[in-house]
């Protein structure tokens, strides 16, 4: 076996300087596109079911995808500082940890704003798209302070990402949207629960109101017996 060929998976693999307390937190926070997108997504399809998450999921995937390829093309070189993080072996532009946190940050920001899946009000709805949005650009932040890219492939990445989420956003909203009750009723749809609560104003209060009325029908039920 030729050994000098070998290269190790990075996407989790984060460097930083030994006593660096900003430089551990941020590599701490290099974490997110795996929680968010992994973990949260196998997360919300065993317990949720839901299109509107499936395909969200789905972006995701496609954005990195087009990430890899617009890096195959341009092969952009990481900044000097790749040799110390043993990085070199892949390219830099543009980011993919931006282009990921912005695609979520921009299609999270939409759904939000259109009242898909809860109803956040004005105040609720400005937070949660705060706390998406700095996450989104303290990526950008750790990507450049840890030596992974340069100012230019993070802004990059972020750019592709927003744009790619928008459009994605779009596309699923007014393209596939209709085609959301045929995938319910389908045998796939059936068989594995899928289903679309999009045109509930407040899901959870929904989920709650419906839980409580089985509860009270189950203990009517089991007093008549």
């Amino acid at each position: 076996m030729h050994y000098s060929q070998l290269k190790a998976v990075t996407f989790t693999h984060v460097r930083y300087n030994r006593g660096d307390q900003l430089g551990h937190f941020l590599a701490w926070i290099s974490l997110l596109p795996v929680f968010t997108g992994l973990v949260g997504s196998i997360s919300h399809f065993l317990f949720r079911r839901e299109l509107q998450g499936m395909l969200f999921f789905l972006g995701l995937l496609i954005s990195q995808l087009i990430n890899e390829v617009i890096k195959r093309s341009v092969q952009q070189a990481r900044p000097e500082t790749c040799a110390l993080l043993e990085a070199c072996d892949s390219h830099g532009w543009p980011s993919s940890h931006s282009q990921y946190m912005f695609f979520f940050a921009t299609y999270f920001t939409l759904m939000t704003c259109k009242g898909i899946g809860f109803r956040f009000g004005l105040r609720n709805r400005w937070i949660v798209n705060l706390l998406n949005w700095s996450l989104a650009v303290l990526t950008m932040v750790y990507r450049v302070y840890l030596g992974y890219h340069t100012v230019a492939q993070v802004f990059a990445g972020a750019t592709v990402g927003a744009m790619l989420g928008s459009t994605w956003f779009w596309f699923v909203n007014s393209a596939v949207h209709p085609y959301f009750p045929a995938i319910e009723e389908s045998a796939i749809g059936r068989t594995f629960c899928i289903k679309d609560t999009s045109h509930i104003p407040d899901v959870l209060k929904f989920e709650y109101d419906n839980a409580r009325a089985a509860r009270k029908k189950m203990a009517s039920n089991s007093k008549t017996d």
